[in-house]
This record gives C-alpha cells, sequence and structure tokens, in this order.
C-alpha cells in the first residue's frame, strides 16, 4: 500500500470527515489546515483535487483524498434503519526470518569468516623484493589487518586470536602488533583492499541485479557521532576530523560492491559515476537508486549507458526547461512527474544502503581509531571488506551460496 493511502486511512478511522454537498473537509494530522484545520476535497471520480500542498505540487492523490475514498468505500448497509460501517484494515507486509539458516550463520560466522578471508588473500600476490630484509608476507598483513578490525579490539589483545589462526594454517607467521599499524599506514594497502571488496561481491553476482547508493561519515574519535554533527550541531564538522565513505551496494543481500573514500567536504555526485561504473563491471544492472545529492544529467545518463533504470527523484526547482538541451534529463523528468506512484515504489529500494551503513557502524563501530589519514582510509576499507564477508556467510547458510574466489580469468594485482 502506497505510504499517501496508509495516512489516509489512518485518518478514515480515527478523525471525522464532514461533507457538504460535493465537498469533503478533511482534519489536518497536524492542526494546520487552510480551513480552520481542515482541507477541502472534491473526489471527483475523474479530477480529484484537495487544497493541501502535496497534491498541488505533485498533482498525485494526497492522504486526505485517499482518506475521503476510504470512506466512501466503506459501504452502508440499511439494517432496520440502522446504517453499519464495513471497515477494512490493511494488512501489513512482513518478511519471514529464516531462524535455522541465521542460527547457523552466527554460531559459526568467526569459523567461516577466518576461512574465507584467508581464501580471499591467497590470490592477492605480493610486492617483489631484491634487497633488504625479507618483508612480511603482505597476504598474512592483509588478513592480520582485516581480522584484527573484525575483532572490534585493540591489537595487543587480539595477538592470542592471531595466535590461534596461526595454528589452524590461515597465516605462516604471527606479526608484532606495531607491524599490523605500520601497514595500515603504507598507501599501498589501499588498492590491495578495494580489490578484496571487488573480489568479495562476486559470489552473489546472481543474487544482485538493483543497486543503492550513498555516503556515510566514520568518526576519527568515538565521543561524536556522525548523525549528531550532520542533523544537531554541525560546529562538530569543524572541530573533528572525519572520512567520508561513498558506496554502492545490492538491495537483497547488502553486499558492497564499490567504494570510494574521500575527505569530509566532498560532494557525493561526483563519486557517482565511478561507483556505477565499477559496479557494472561485474554486476548486470537493472535499477539504480540513489537520493537527490545525486541528482544530475551525467549521473542520470551513467546508469541508462549501462542498461539500467535510475530512480533519482528530482527536486522540488528541479525545471526541464533549463536543461531543454539535455533529452535525458527532460525524459526522464516527465517520467518522474507522471509516474510518481511507481517511482516512489522502486526508489524506497535506497533505504537498503542505510541500512548497510547501519549494518557496518553497529557491528564494527562508527569510528576511527587510527590517526593518520592513510590509516584511516585503510581502516574504513576493512570495515567494509569485514561486512561483505558477514553478508557472504549469511548467504551461504540462507541462499546456500558457494563461495569461490580467484576464477582463472580473474588477475590479482601485483607490483
Amino acid at each position: 500500500m502506497d505510504p499517501r493511502e496508509e495516512r489516509g486511512l489512518q485518518i478514515a478511522s480515527k478523525a471525522k470527515l464532514l461533507r457538504e454537498g460535493d465537498r469533503w473537509f478533511v482534519p489536518s494530522q497536524s492542526g494546520r489546515g487552510m480551513n480552520d484545520g481542515y482541507y477541502i476535497v472534491n473526489p471527483d471520480i475523474s479530477n480529484p483535487h484537495c487544497n493541501c500542498s502535496d497534491h498541488e505540487t505533485h498533482h498525485v492523490k494526497c492522504k486526505h483524498i485517499f482518506a475521503v475514498e476510504f470512506t466512501i468505500q466503506w459501504a452502508s448497509d440499511q439494517n432496520g434503519g440502522h446504517n453499519t460501517l464495513t471497515q477494512t484494515r490493511p494488512i501489513q507486509k512482513t518478511y519471514r526470518q529464516v531462524w535455522p539458516a541465521y542460527n547457523a550463520a552466527q554460531t559459526q560466522e568467526k569459523d567461516q569468516f577466518q576461512s574465507l578471508l584467508h581464501s580471499l588473500c591467497k590470490g592477492i600476490g605480493g610486492p617483489s623484493q631484491k634487497m633488504g630484509r625479507p618483508r612480511l608476507s603482505l597476504e598474512d598483513m592483509i588478513f592480520s589487518a582485516a581480522f584484527k578490525v573484525y575483532s572490534t579490539i585493540s591489537a595487543r589483545r587480539f595477538m592470542s586470536d592471531l595466535r590461534d589462526a596461526q595454528s589452524k594454517g590461515y597465516i605462516t607467521k604471527v606479526p608484532c602488533y606495531n607491524s599490523i599499524f605500520n601497514y595500515f599506514e603504507d598507501e599501498m594497502l589501499t588498492p590491495y583492499l578495494k580489490m578484496l571488496i571487488e573480489e568479495s561481491s562476486l559470489p552473489l553476482q546472481a543474487i544482485e541485479s538493483d543497486f543503492a547508493v550513498d555516503s556515510s561519515g566514520f568518526s576519527s574519535s568515538r565521543f561524536v557521532q556522525w548523525v549528531q554533527a550532520k542533523h544537531h550541531d554541525p560546529k562538530l564538522l569543524e572541530w573533528r576530523d572525519w572520512v567520508k565513505v561513498h558506496l554502492m551496494c545490492g538491495v537483497k543481500t547488502n553486499i558492497v560492491t564499490a567504494v570510494e573514500i574521500t575527505d569530509r567536504f566532498a560532494g557525493d555526485s561526483p563519486q557517482f559515476k565511478p561507483l556505477v561504473d565499477k559496479t557494472a563491471q561485474n554486476f548486470v544492472m537493472q535499477e539504480v537508486s540513489a537520493d537527490k545529492a545525486y541528482l544530475s544529467a551525467k549521473n542520470l545518463k551513467t546508469v541508462l549507458d549501462h542498461a539500467a533504470m535510475p530512480y533519482i527523484p528530482f527536486k522540488a526547482n528541479s525545471d526541464p526547461a533549463s536543461k531543454s538541451k539535455n533529452p535525458v534529463w527532460r525524459r526522464m523528468y516527465h517520467y518522474y512527474s507522471y509516474n510518481q506512484s511507481w517511482f516512489m515504489q522502486q526508489y524506497h529500494k535506497r533505504s537498503n544502503v542505510e541500512s548497510t551503513f547501519s549494518m557496518i557502524k553497529a557491528k564494527f563501530g562508527d569510528g576511527l581509531r587510527s590517526r593518520t589519514k592513510t590509516a584511516q582510509v585503510n581502516e574504513a576499507l576493512c570495515k567494509i571488506l569485514c561486512h561483505n564477508l558477514c553478508c557472504l556467510i549469511q548467504s551461504m547458510f540462507e541462499l546456500k551460496i558457494e563461495a569461490k574466489f580467484w576464477e582463472e580469468d580473474s588477475l590479482a594485482i601485483t607490483t
């Protein structure tokens, strides 16, 4: 049921609607109606009208029109001179949780995580070395760095987990905790982590076809949350350092398919194209959802060029005449204007990217412990990688997905 329709049903079931000829007076839920707290509705079948701003702006059925239609729909039967109203209640859509699969995934997650991370790290190769002291194995260091972020504990207390991983054959040598910090601060680690994030999403190629894009911040301090700085105290953005994570995820499993990390003042829209292009290399896209911050003719065309449908709502001041030279903008504007109900139903899938960020921050923390910018970027990428492996483990148990990495046609980064 459309959200406006649901709110109209609430008004019709709780409020008293007044009728005067062909006009209906619907009480305002906020008490700010134009006529003594009422909105005037003419429920003409061919052209229903309401004087509220929602109907006059978007030219769709508002909640007040739906309230009148529900009131009329509730048939009045004559029984002994008494009117009987039959009310229909909406059925709330629920999603069944497969508890056996969920419980199995959660109870075995840590073991499966180490096994998958080890398989993933085996394909990265490593830089060649001809002089100097032998370096620590890059596979072992990336495994240790990602596993440390997964544990959410300090590096010193994490050493017992690394010794256990060595006994299971996941790493060849237990590194010093300071070595983990040093590798976090190495710029060479960044492209490898991005590659592993991309590779970890590939087992779900057959599952994901609809995607969503958004960004969120990860603070370098545990005492301030991003949502507080963004919505409650903007001055905090000047007092704290932030890393901004832009990502694209599948809306079914929340797997991250592409990620870009910028400083706190970077805009969202310029990151849209690289995220879509990277995802299109590995997935067959059908839909891409994003909020109004990503609205531009270039971004709309980027999605269409990959044979997918962009669901990016237009702003209130959007005018097709201002971009009349761009046919993509004009056509998408008219499609949005004349199909708003359907458009918003598809656009609602964008909420899954909010769930993705919530999952990452709830499980691996919403702050970064590293001090330098490079280390913060690598730590944030490790959080994304850990999230992908957890989503993959859940899919293995629920969807019976077999996780295989580094097929023969895949190439690892070598230096």
